[in-house]
């Protein structure tokens, strides 16, 4: 019931695909014989592009199968988002690589419109949980962290897998949100950041983390460079933590209309 999650946190070289795979190829196969889990940042080939006709890959396709083909040389599960184009709409994609090649995915609900993503892309529909070594798994994608609506556990979850631009000038609420979610949520997060800045001078801080379901952090990323964190979490310590404190059992009903 333990599973070891590693968080890839790297700079983007901006709107290169190739470039940034072949970063991230580099470093899976450095860290993967210690990990069941890797997770890399939100639009980890091209970083957070407004400009999806220019960079957009089919779904499926090249970056889908790149994604499966990293998880089955290495034995473990990938996950990160990608700009996606399916039947002439945008998306801002996570996809989740299982170790045997299959892939689910999710698509970013919540669109930064601060930023023209809701301009440029279309927003999903769907809440996605994937099920993987035992573990219930919730993806979520940058912005979707300030929907505690969405990411509400109905006790059909046991972590939630963030990946993320988030940029520094927002560096408080992402660290508050983080242990907002699991604390309400009794579940881990891993949440990974990029570093560095991007081709429109936003400046990324990384704070990549994993937090158990008490708000604690097991792991967290230096700021401000490239690094890599890996976990062990423990279903028998998530299980103990719901038994002992059940908050779950006067938790409110919601809709999403």
């Amino acid at each position: 019931n333990k599973m070891r999650v590693t968080i890839i946190q790297s700079g983007l070289e901006w709107e290169n695909p190739n470039a940034n795979k072949i970063n991230f190829e580099k470093k899976i196969k450095e860290v993967a014989h210690n990990s069941d889990l890797i997770l890399l940042p939100e639009m980890f080939t091209t970083g957070f592009s407004m400009n999806p006709q220019g960079f957009a890959d089919l779904y499926p396709g090249e970056t889908s199968a790149w994604m499966s083909k990293m998880a089955t040389e290495n034995s473990i599960a990938l996950t990160g988002s990608y700009i996606a184009k399916e039947n002439s709409n945008y998306f801002n994609r996570m996809i989740f690589a299982y170790p045997n090649g299959d892939i689910v995915y999710y698509d970013k609900r919540h669109l930064f419109r601060m930023a023209g993503e809701d301009k440029n892309y279309s927003a999903g529909n769907k809440r996605v949980v994937v099920n993987y070594m035992g573990w219930r798994i919730l993806l979520l994608v940058c912005y979707d962290l300030r929907f505690p609506v969405w990411s509400r556990n109905r006790n059909d979850y046991d972590l939630i897998l963030l990946v993320a631009n988030f940029p520094e000038r927002r560096r408080y609420a992402w660290n508050s949100l983080l242990v907002a979610r699991a604390i309400e949520n009794q579940c881990y997060v891993a949440a990974c950041n990029r570093v560095g800045d991007d081709g429109n001078g936003v400046k990324h801080f990384g704070d990549s983390q994993i937090i158990d379901p008490l708000g604690q952090p097991i792991a967290i990323a230096n700021p401000n460079r490239d690094e890599i964190i890996t976990a062990t979490l423990s279903l028998d310590n998530l299980k103990k933590i719901r038994e002992s404190f059940p908050v779950h059992l006067d938790a409110d009903r919601f809709e999403i209309l």
